[in-house]
C-alpha cells in the first residue's frame, strides 16, 4: 500500500474521529440507576445492562427493568457480568451465582444456576459462548462450561488460582483463560500452557481478552494490552493506547471489543487518578474518546458493539453510545469488488475489478473462521452448501486495507 494512500487514509480517519457523534443515557432517561457494571448488545441490537438495582434492557425506544422484587428466582440485584448468546438468550452472573433468561419481555422465565447445580464457584467474572454455543462461566476459582444439560468444571492447578476473568477461542476450538492475577492460560483440550510475564506478558493482571480473525490474542492487563502471535510464540506491547500526561502514562485495560471492521476497541480506567476513556486501534494508529469528547463520565466500566458498530460505553455516571466511525481505509475497497447473491444459498460469486484483493476469510456470527481464500484472482465462486444457515462476514484484503461486510446465509 503506497504511503501516499496511508497518510490520507491517516488524516481522513483523524478528522472523522473528531466530529463523532456521542449520545449520553442516564436515570432521567430511563436507566434505573447511572452506575453500569457491564454491557451487552443482543442479537436483535437491544442494549441491555447491569447495575446494583437490577438488569435492564432498552430496545431503543421502551426500557425493561428485571429485579428481585418482580423476579423472586434472580439471584441478585447486583449485576456483574452479562452475556446475550446466539439463540437469544441472555444470561447475567452476580456475586450469588448465575441467572439464565429463556423468554424476555413478556412473560419472562428464568433459570437459576450455583454450585448445587455445578457452578465451580458463585462469584462470577465473566460470561462467555463458543462456537457450539456452550456457555463458559469464569469465576474467583475457575471456569464452569454448559453443554445444554450439564456442568464441567476447571481449576487450580490447570488453571490460576485466582480465577477467570475471560474466556476466547480461537479458530482451531482452543481455549484462551484470563485470569486477574496469573496471565493467560491456554487449553488445547489436553494441555494447559500458561503466558505470563516470565514470557513476555506485560503484567500477571488480565481483565480482558479477544481473539481476531488471524488468530492473534489481545490481552489487556493492568500496564496496557499485549498481542500474542497467532504461531504463539511472540508479543508485541501497546502501553499508551489513550494519552495521559507523564509520569501516568500506562493504560490499565478494563474492557476490549472488536468491530467487524476490525478495529479494536480499548476501555481504559486509572483509578488512582480518576481518569479514563476509550481508545480505538485503526489502520496502525489510535484515537481517543473521553469526557472532552462527550463520554459522560471518566470511570470506564465496560463497552459493547452493535451491529452498526456504534460502541455502547458502561460507566459510573451512565451510558455513552459513540455512533458508528466510517472505516475510511474500507471506502477505497467497496467500489472495486462485488459479491453476490446476497442472501446466498449454494454459491457465493465474488469479482474483483482494480482493488488486488489478496486474500478474502469469511467468519460466522461468534468470530469463528469458517473459510479463507489466499489465492483469490479477480473471480472466484465459494460453495457454501454445507454453511449453516445464519449470520456471516466476508473480510477482503487488500494490503493493509481491510473491507468486512455482512453476508446471510439462508436454506
Amino acid at each position: 500500500m503506497n504511503k501516499l494512500l496511508f497518510l490520507v487514509v491517516f488524516y481522513l480517519t483523524c478528522f472523522i474521529c473528531s466530529a463523532q457523534t456521542i449520545i449520553n443515557y442516564t436515570t432521567a432517561d430511563g436507566l434505573i440507576d447511572n452506575f453500569v457494571e457491564c454491557i451487552d448488545v443482543d442479537i436483535d441490537d437491544n442494549i441491555w445492562f447491569g447495575t446494583s438495582m437490577g438488569l435492564q434492557m432498552y430496545d431503543g425506544t421502551n426500557w425493561y427493568l428485571w429485579d428481585q422484587s418482580s423476579f423472586t428466582s434472580l439471584l441478585s440485584n447486583n449485576i456483574k457480568a452479562i452475556k446475550t448468546t446466539s439463540n437469544g438468550e441472555i444470561w447475567v452472573g452476580s456475586d450469588y451465582g448465575l441467572n439464565r433468561l429463556l423468554y424476555g419481555v413478556p412473560g419472562s422465565v428464568w433459570l437459576s444456576y450455583t454450585t448445587a447445580d455445578g457452578l465451580v464457584n458463585n462469584q462470577i467474572k465473566s460470561i462467555d459462548e463458543d462456537d457450539s454455543g456452550n456457555i463458559w462461566v469464569g469465576t474467583s476459582q475457575g471456569v464452569s462450561v454448559f453443554d445444554g444439560s450439564s456442568w464441567t468444571s476447571y481449576a487450580s492447578p490447570d488453571l490460576h488460582w485466582s480465577g477467570v476473568s475471560s474466556t476466547a477461542f480461537d479458530s482451531n476450538g482452543d481455549k484462551w483463560f484470563a485470569s486477574p492475577l496469573g496471565g493467560i492460560t491456554h487449553f488445547d483440550g489436553i494441555n494447559f500452557t500458561v503466558y505470563d510475564t516470565s514470557n513476555g506478558l506485560l503484567s500477571q493482571n488480565v481483565t480482558d481478552l479477544v481473539i481476531d480473525y488471524q488468530n492473534n490474542k489481545w490481552i489487556g492487563t493492568g500496564g496496557g494490552i499485549s498481542v500474542l502471535d497467532p504461531s504463539n510464540t511472540s508479543f508485541i506491547h501497546h502501553t499508551q493506547m489513550y494519552s495521559l500526561s507523564p509520569p501516568d502514562t500506562l493504560n490499565p485495560v478494563v474492557d476490549l471489543e472488536i468491530d467487524s471492521y476490525g478495529r479494536l476497541w480499548s476501555a481504559i480506567y486509572v483509578g488512582y487518578l480518576a481518569k479514563g476513556g476509550i481508545a480505538m486501534l485503526s489502520a496502525n494508529q489510535w484515537s481517543n474518546f473521553d469526557v472532552t469528547d462527550g463520554v459522560i463520565g471518566q470511570n470506564i466500566r465496560a463497552i459493547s458493539i452493535d451491529s452498526e458498530n456504534s460502541v455502547w460505553i458502561a460507566t459510573s455516571s451512565g451510558v455513552s453510545k459513540i455512533l458508528s466511525l466510517p472505516n475510511i481505509s474500507s471506502n477505497y475497497l467497496k467500489n472495486s469488488f462485488s459479491f453476490f447473491p446476497n442472501p446466498s444459498k449454494n454459491q457465493l460469486h465474488i469479482v474483483d475489478n482494480d482493488s488486488e484483493v489478496q486474500e478474502i476469510l469469511i467468519h460466522n456470527s461468534l468470530g469463528s473462521l469458517v473459510y479463507i481464500d489466499v489465492n483469490f484472482s479477480k473471480y472466484d465462486v465459494i460453495d457454501i452448501s454445507l454453511f449453516k444457515q445464519g449470520l456471516y462476514y466476508i473480510t477482503f484484503r487488500c494490503g493493509d486495507l481491510n473491507f468486512t461486510k455482512k453476508l446471510v446465509i439462508s436454506q
